[in-house]
């Protein structure tokens, strides 16, 4: 029984796992260990992993890929996986994120912090009371199959019984394990009888011996044993007949001993003769046409074949008469061969007519070079003027190539019936006239409470109330009418066990020959779980994002009381860069996480002096650079912090320009981050448009020249073009703060 959450640890340096370990198994975690990717994926096969710790470096298969390999299957896609990493740089996050991965973790790990995280990802339920429904599931599942083995077993024995061929059992020292009704003709002994005597206390000492050998060398050599020989009956009558004998296994796939069944020709031997005479009939013309013609005496030897037969086979017809045709076809179609036989000689029994009744088989047969040939055999039995059996007549045509083409719909329709069984969203088929289920697959039984002969020729006014039963039927009519794909991302499902669930349904027609809608199919995926867990990450992030703003503000205030000259700069830059970023069309998390930067983007003036902030006459070069230490300091104090956005890069990277001009990295282009390129530009515009305690305000006009006059070159294009945009077109105003 689970009752522990097991986390595979995952990283090619062993002192970092024994780390981890260290941390987590005090705190009731199991851990699996693995020192590379293939050996990750392998472990996730075969162990019940809850949540994996990912090393993001490593030889071979890195950690991204591994993340990409575990979303990619069904099995481990909901599988939380954080990322154990230096991670400083944006891309590594990113790609980290569209890899698929749940959350991230620095090195040198700390220990709260880990537990932290694996604890709100893991979510741990109540193992015990999972593995208990699960045990009573078991349970019961091997309550119904035993009652169907059961079934099962009372059915085989009353087939058997019903065989017009006596069928015994016998156990691994040859005694007799029991029998059907036929048996007991030859026997003279009643059934309740037969079970732990030998063959000797049933049969004569000469055939008794011959009996007693071929079932020794069965059981040695395990497998399937024909052969012909005499048996005599209670009445001292000889039979001529086949015995057709195979070993069975026990459970545990040991011999359990044989079965046997006795097949009398003696009728047949009888009328071998007058088959040989009738044969010289058939073969002027069998011997001038295309397909096989080919003759068989009752014990299914060949005692004519037409000189065709060399090209279907590869042998000369003096070959196949030496043959055993056993050796001809495969075991499957000698069985079915046989089989056909008899059914022939039944029908012939209740329905005796001058015309003979014939039947059509597929056989695969063996070719002299070891390959294997299908053919459809037709045959009927040849009989004598005094309705005795004399042979067989059949006429064979090779169909390979048509065989081969239906094998392959078989595997390709088996192929498809496993997919869809096996798909754990929900698959339907409904009739286009009625809308009355045809297939359902084992996600939908699930889904919905019902088994398949439930659901099966009802509609959906027969499980779901008439309002919910009213919009199915609708967007079905409305799929079938347009004939094209309906997705219904959302829709509200009463089910028999589970209540109400939310399910992403897409309905497609199909149509038949002639283009008009047969059938219509649904695939329905419940997204109940997902919905509710999307909910709780909206309201637990909107929680985060404003005790981060509150944070923000604070850390507003204290620049602000360090630097009371510039108050309201960062605000007024930051609502700009926001406008600009709005204005550009980035992304709705984008924009906020600009408006976060721009409201601490000099948070680094914290380290410079008062007086150097406050002084009122024109800064000393060393005083300059103290002060452009602020975007190094900044990025030192927010580095740590962990965020939806990359508060860091973007301070760190505010007064980088296009060029490479700027500091502290004097990046270029693409290096800088483009949220970075949009602060920049408000920076500047607000800077340039406000009183500084060296200087007077140089006004929005010289501040907008400045951006326009180094578009493409400082500052980045499309945020300059924005920029201009907001004050020149859409009236937007620097506010007081």
């Amino acid at each position: 029984m689970k009752d522990k959450p097991v986390i595979l640890i995952v990283d090619d340096q062993p002192q970092n796992i024994e780390l981890l370990e260290v941390y987590l198994v005090p705190q009731g975690y199991e851990i699996v260990k693995a020192a590379n990717g293939e050996e990750a994926l392998g472990k996730l096969s075969g162990n019940q992993i809850d949540l994996m710790l990912l090393d993001v470096m490593m030889p071979g298969m890195d950690g991204f890929e591994v993340t990409r390999r575990v979303r990619q299957d069904n099995a481990h896609r909901l599988l939380p996986i954080i990322l154990v990493t230096i991670l400083r740089e944006t891309e590594d996050r990113v790609k980290g994120i569209e890899a698929g991965c749940d959350d991230f973790i620095s090195t040198p790990v700390d220990k709260m912090e880990l537990l932290a995280r694996v604890r709100s990802l893991l979510k741990v339920k109540d193992y015990n009371e999972l593995m208990s429904n699960y045990r009573k599931e078991l349970e019961s599942e091997l309550t119904r199959r035993t009652e169907e083995l059961k079934h099962a077993f009372i059915f085989q024995q009353r087939l058997i019984d019903a065989l017009p061929v006596p069928v015994f059992y016998k156990d691994l020292e040859g005694k007799y394990l029991g029998c059907n009704s036929s048996f007991e003709k030859y026997s003279g002994q009643k059934r309740e009888q037969i079970p732990g005597k030998s063959v000797y206390e049933l049969s004569p000492k000469e055939f008794a011996d011959i009996y007693h050998e071929k079932d020794r060398a069965l059981l040695q050599n395990p497998g399937i044993q024909i052969y012909e020989s005499i048996v005599k009956d209670a009445g001292g009558v000889l039979h001529n007949v086949i015995f057709h004998k195979a070993t069975f296994s026990n459970m545990d796939g040991s011999v359990g001993g044989l079965i046997g069944a006795i097949l009398d020709i003696t009728d047949r031997k009888r009328a071998e003769e007058d088959l040989k005479e009738s044969e010289n009939k058939y073969r002027l013309l069998a011997d001038n046409v295309n397909d096989v013609i080919f003759v068989l005496d009752m014990n299914l030897n060949y005692t004519y074949v037409s000189p065709s037969v060399k090209i279907l086979l590869g042998y000369q017809p003096e070959e196949i008469l030496k043959q055993p045709t056993i050796e001809l076809m495969t075991p499957s179609s000698w069985e079915l061969a046989t089989k056909t036989v008899s059914e022939i000689k039944e029908l012939e029994k209740f329905a005796p007519g001058e015309i003979p009744i014939s039947r059509t088989t597929q056989l695969e047969m063996r070719r002299k070079d070891g390959t294997t040939d299908w053919v459809e055999t037709k045959a009927s039995l040849i009989i004598d003027k005094n309705k005795q059996y004399m042979g067989i007549l059949g006429i064979t045509r090779d169909i390979t190539d048509r065989k081969q083409a239906e094998e392959e719909q078989k595997r390709t329709n088996i192929l498809l019936k496993s997919i869809i069984e096996n798909i754990p969203n929900m698959i339907f088929l409904k009739d286009a006239k009625e809308l009355r289920f045809v297939q359902f697959n084992r996600a939908g039984e699930d889904l919905l409470g019902y088994s398949r002969d439930d659901l099966l020729g009802k509609n959906d006014y027969d499980f779901f109330p008439k309002e919910q039963a009213d919009f199915f039927t609708e967007k079905d009519r409305d799929v079938l009418r347009g004939q094209e794909v309906v997705d219904v991302p959302e829709e509200t499902i009463k089910t028999r066990n589970k209540g109400e669930r939310i399910l992403h349904t897409k309905k497609v027609p199909i149509l038949d020959a002639r283009g008009k809608p047969e059938y219509l199919l649904g695939i329905s995926e419940d997204i109940t779980e997902r919905i509710k867990v999307e909910e709780d990450l909206k309201e637990t992030l909107e929680s985060l994002r404003k005790a981060f703003g509150a944070t923000v503000q604070v850390l507003v205030s204290a620049v602000e009381t360090r630097d009371p000259y510039t108050s309201g700069h960062q605000t007024r830059s930051a609502d700009l860069a926001r406008a600009i970023a709005t204005e550009m069309g980035l992304s709705q998390e984008g924009i906020v996480g600009i408006r976060m930067a721009g409201s601490i983007h000099d948070i680094g003036k914290m380290s410079v002096p008062a007086e150097i902030l406050s002084k009122p006459t024109k800064l000393s070069e060393l005083e300059f650079s103290i002060i452009k230490e602020h975007a190094n300091k900044g990025f030192e104090m927010l580095k740590d912090v962990e965020s939806p956005w990359p508060l860091a890069e973007i301070v760190y990277q505010h007064h980088e320009r296009m060029d490479g001009s700027g500091y502290p990295r004097h990046l270029k282009g693409k290096e800088i981050i483009m949220e970075a390129r949009i602060l920049a530009v408000a920076d500047v515009v607000e800077s340039m448009a406000s009183h500084r305690p060296y200087r007077a305000a140089l006004g929005l006009n010289a501040a907008l020249a400045e951006i326009e006059n180094n578009k493409g070159k400082l500052y980045d294009a499309d945020a300059v073009d924005a920029c201009l945009r907001l004050f020149r077109e859409k009236g937007f105003q620097l506010e007081k703060v």
